[in-house]
């Protein structure tokens, strides 16, 4: 079972490149995973029946009780033959339909297939939250499905409705789940089924909020208004998803749940109540449209509210009915929809107003549709009449709330017949005043799916007892009453024959009326539900803008201050009604007399913050404030995080000073006295608040420390440095997130920097500044026409990844200021000195690397270490010397470092979890004893990030500033002007 589901993921993958090189014949190789699924579901067949299951699991979260598990039985029996084999009908039926012109083919066949995927692992899981992200999984892919023309604004929105109303539906079936799982105690749907928990305020409030994800994919009012406008999908998407799979997802969870939960309270009274409304108002709008497709869409809202009703009633005899109704419904509607598309196609229109004679120009698809539509309108001897036959007789030997509902049944059956002859004679009657529409043949291969689905309906309602070992496995799950119903085309004369007959009668009467029937629909008609939907969003938006508009106002320092003040109101009011402080010992202020001269110091800076104007003040007493924070930590004995601490406040004050280049010296020019009295508060009760917390977390803590432990498990393999070890070893997963989101961050920060470079059609040269060596006028390309470059031809300023131009630097001058830079700007021995001490910088990091397991380094801290380097090298001769100290670009280094820290961790696979640590003893040679642990090779992932993220930032807040500023410099020429 997991092999035919990830088949058809693994598939969709290929979709693009395969429908490229063999066009629409892609989707019959697209076809096979749904069609394999289709036959094994065939040989289970006598298994299911006998009431048999196959299982799959495998132990996926066991810590929160979640597996990969998988089970068919008979219900899932059923869905997997609707969903594969319609899924294989279908993009059978794609390969006719398009046409090597259309857009955007392979992305389509792709979404497709897995939504396929999706379905069949949707009704084959046997946990609640493998089977919701299953569930979720349909939603995105319809979302796609239904928006493949994005272009158009109507398949947009569509697609966007469909998305909110089903994606809100699931988020509340989760929440149902979670609440049923903890009140069964597992998530193991077969397990819950088997022993439901006890009936209480719980459970109840856990079937409503499942109910509602049922119920708004299954587009039961009031979710039902997204189905009809999900009709702007390609005609093949509205057949698979919206009449034999993703509709049908809601009615299978009511299905699989109805045995253990139909007796709870309020589940039978809200399905019932609420399936016959939708299957009244379906069917009377339906008698409203138009567009083919619009007069199914509508009448399929109307059939699930039926099949609502039927899984909801919760019976042994309706159980039955409900998965006999559930198969019709897939063999009827499904051949329609895709009927509709071979007229739209060999037409041109849907418009049952504009459409006329086509019975006689394509008289077999007439007949394929006319089959369908008899079994849809319940006309013997078709599947659909042996269905709502067992729907009639078993809503009639029910209850009283199931008599309730066999009367909205016959009425919304009436409106099914009046809206099926509706359809049949839009689309091949020929109608008075109207002329004959012109159609091209159709091929056998375009009409052999519906066809196929239609003589299943005529094949299957002289064939339903067959049907009866299989439907009634499932409904044996229900108590069995004296005398159950028994599925047969003929049970004689009764008065469910009565029923259908007056359904049939009323039925053609509603139809010969339409002309009244439309006046009184039209006069009685409310507010559309999706204007109602429409307004909605338009309020949501216009609240948002506003509300955005309040406190999104561009000011920097009034972000912070708002919130810090909404944090600090919430720690405040956590402090006074709780008064967490009862029972904590009293902080010592010192443990020694340096770290109370050190704290002071420290603190005497972080006031001084508080008033000064300029930035470049502001960002050296800041960092001055850190380095404070450094000192205290080796005063407490913890030199790795101290030299973390001074590392991280060096690059950072370079990082503020390179920014404080392109902004003013002070921070306002109405910095007033009164705004600085407000901020002012507002930071030291920060900062007050923040210690405190931090006083009462560590006076509360009632477990032992975990640092005796990790200690001890440090030991154990040989090291000393346990800090080191607790960020690539036992604290690894922190570390490798960690650095994902430190590269992201530098990604995004210097990817706006360099924005502006898609949108410039070509750099003006750079001139000198004045002063500059002559050599130093440097231009951005060769002629505006030079052929583009390959990146084997690239310099290495360009492999750097410094802005064109910098290849102007001198190669083979030790200096490269010497020819880039003004006398005036430079400093020959900070250059020579950034020189000799490049080299024992980066040996340096490379030592903190590897003594790392013993001695206070990391790959953190040594990849700042060579970040430090590198930045000298800048600070002393310009972007050319970076440029001539860096010979690729720093993304390399933080890809080569992200990979490296991946597979590492991925590596650990093969011991059986992520991340898991092995290390290699051995002799090298020269070297002498020496071992190897993938926790250094992780850490060497690191520091090529760290280095990466480091070069990245000076690259484009150095050098790629240094540009700006000498565009902006006034040219010679225009001096002397």
């Amino acid at each position: 079972m997991s092999v035919l589901i990830l088949c058809h993921f693994a598939l969709a993958l290929f979709a693009a490149p395969l429908v490229r090189r063999w066009g629409t014949r892609a989707f019959l190789v697209l076809a096979l995973p749904p069609a394999a699924a289709a036959v094994w579901a065939l040989t289970r067949w006598s298994t299911t029946a006998a009431g048999g299951t196959d299982t799959t699991e495998w132990r996926w979260l066991p810590a929160y009780h979640v597996d990969w598990a998988l089970r068919l039985d008979a219900l899932a029996e059923l869905m997997v033959l609707l969903a594969a084999g319609v899924g294989t009908l279908v993009l059978v039926y794609c390969a006719s339909y398009f046409d090597d012109r259309s857009r955007q083919l392979g992305r389509f066949a792709g979404n497709l297939l897995a939504f396929a995927g999706a379905m069949l692992g949707l009704v084959l899981a046997d946990d609640l939250v493998l089977l919701y992200i299953f569930w979720e999984l349909t939603t995105v892919f319809s979302y796609l499905l239904i928006g493949q023309t994005s272009d158009h604004k109507r398949n947009r929105r569509s697609a966007l409705q469909a998305l909110t109303v089903t994606a809100l539906g699931g988020l509340t079936m989760l929440v149902g789940f979670l609440l049923l799982g903890h009140e069964a105690g597992t998530y193991r749907i077969s397990a819950i089924l088997a022993d439901p928990p006890p009936p209480s305020a719980a459970l109840s409030a856990a079937v409503v909020l499942i109910l509602v994800g049922a119920l708004s994919k299954s587009a039961i009012w009031p979710f039902s208004l997204w189905l009809p406008n999900a009709m702007a999908a390609p005609t093949p998407v509205s057949a698979y998803l919206h009449a034999a799979a993703m509709v049908k997802a809601g009615v299978y969870l009511v299905a699989r749940l109805a045995s253990a939960f139909a007796e709870v309270t309020p589940w039978r009274p809200l399905l019932l109540v609420l399936g016959s409304l939708t299957m009244l108002l379906g069917g009377w709008r339906a008698l409203r449209m138009n567009d083919l497709k619009l007069v199914l869409a509508y009448g399929t809202v109307s059939q699930l509210g039926f099949l609502t009703v039927l899984a909801g009633a919760g019976g042994h005899d309706t159980g039955l009915a409900a998965t006999a109704m559930i198969l019709g419904h897939a063999l009827f509607k499904a051949p329609l929809f895709l009927v509709t598309g071979i007229v739209d196609h060999a037409t041109g229109t849907r418009d049952l107003r504009k459409l006329s004679g086509l019975g006689r120009r394509l008289p077999a698809v007439c007949a394929v549709a006319v089959l369908a539509g008899a079994s849809m309108a319940a006309v013997p001897p078709l599947l659909g009449f042996a269905a709502k036959e067992a729907a009639f007789q078993t809503l009639l030997d029910g209850s009283t709330g199931d008599r309730w509902a066999l009367a909205a049944a016959v009425a919304g059956s009436a409106l099914t017949t009046a809206y099926t002859l509706r359809y049949l004679w839009g689309a091949f009657a020929r109608k008075p005043g109207v002329p004959d529409t012109g159609a091209h043949p159709v091929p056998a291969a375009f009409l052999a799916p519906p066809a196929v689905l239609a003589l299943a309906c005529l094949v299957l309602g002289p064939g339903v007892p067959r049907l009866q070992d299989l439907l009634g496995a499932y409904a044996a799950q229900f108590p069995e009453p004296g005398h159950p119903y028994h599925l047969a085309l003929w049970h004689g004369a009764g008065l469910a024959l009565g029923l259908s007959a007056a359904a049939w009668a009323g039925g053609v009467l509603l139809f010969l009326a339409s002309g009244p029937v439309l006046r009184v629909g039209h006069a009685l008609a409310l507010r559309s539900a999706d204007r109602v939907f429409g307004g909605m969003l338009l309020a949501l938006e216009r609240t948002a803008l506003q509300c955005t508009g309040l406190v999104q106002r561009g000011s920097l320092p009034a972000y912070l201050v708002t919130t810090m003040s909404v944090v600090l109101a919430g720690q405040i009011a956590v402090l006074v009604v709780d008064e967490p402080w009862t029972g904590t010992p009293a902080p010592r202020l010192w443990d020694h007399p340096t770290q109370a001269a050190v704290a002071l110091l420290t603190c005497a800076v972080a006031l001084l913050c508080l008033g000064v104007r300029r930035r470049m003040k502001a960002v050296v007493l800041a960092g001055l404030t850190g380095y404070g924070t450094a000192l205290l930590f080796v005063a407490q004995g913890a030199p790795d995080l101290a030299l973390t601490q001074f590392c991280v406040e060096t690059v950072s004050m370079i990082v503020y000073v390179l920014v404080l280049r392109r902004m003013p010296v002070y921070f306002e020019e109405n910095f007033s006295r009164w705004r600085r009295l407000m901020r002012m508060p507002v930071a030291l009760a920060g900062g007050a608040a923040v210690a405190v917390v931090l006083w009462i977390m560590a006076g509360h803590r009632r477990a032992e420390s975990a640092g005796a432990a990790m200690v001890e498990e440090t030991a154990h393999h040989g090291l000393k440095d346990v800090v080191a070890t607790i960020l690539v070893d036992l604290r690894a997963w922190d570390t490798m997130g960690e650095s994902a989101v430190l590269a992201a961050a530098a990604v995004g920060v210097t990817s706006l920097i360099y924005l502006h470079r898609r949108t410039d059609a070509a750099e003006q040269p750079v001139l000198p500044l004045p002063g500059d060596h002559p050599h130093a006028a440097l231009r951005t390309g060769d002629q505006p026409h030079t052929a583009p470059r390959t990146a084997w031809q690239a310099s290495r300023y360009e492999s750097a990844g410094l802005p064109s131009g910098d290849e102007g630097a001198p190669e083979r001058t030790w200096l490269a200021a010497s020819a880039t830079l003004a006398p005036e700007r430079r400093s020959l021995v900070l250059e020579v000195v950034a020189r000799l001490i490049f080299h024992p910088v980066l040996v340096l990091s490379v030592y903190l690397l590897l003594c790392a397991e013993n001695l206070p380094g990391g790959g953190f801290v040594a990849g700042l270490t060579a970040g430090v380097a590198f930045i000298a090298r800048y600070l002393a001769g310009g972007r050319h010397e970076l440029a001539d100290a860096v010979r690729f670009k720093a993304g390399l280094f933080t890809g080569l470092g992200l990979f490296l820290s991946t597979a590492t961790a991925l590596g650990g696979l093969g011991e059986g979890t992520v991340l898991h640590g092995w290390t290699w003893h051995g002799h090298l040679p020269l070297w002498g004893d020496a071992h190897l642990s993938t926790a250094v090779l992780f850490d060497c992932g690191v520091y090529l990030l760290v280095l990466g993220v480091v070069l990245d930032i000076v690259r484009a807040l150095g050098a790629r500033i240094d540009r700006q500023i000498e565009r902006a410099a006034p040219r010679p020429e225009e001096g002397r002007a």
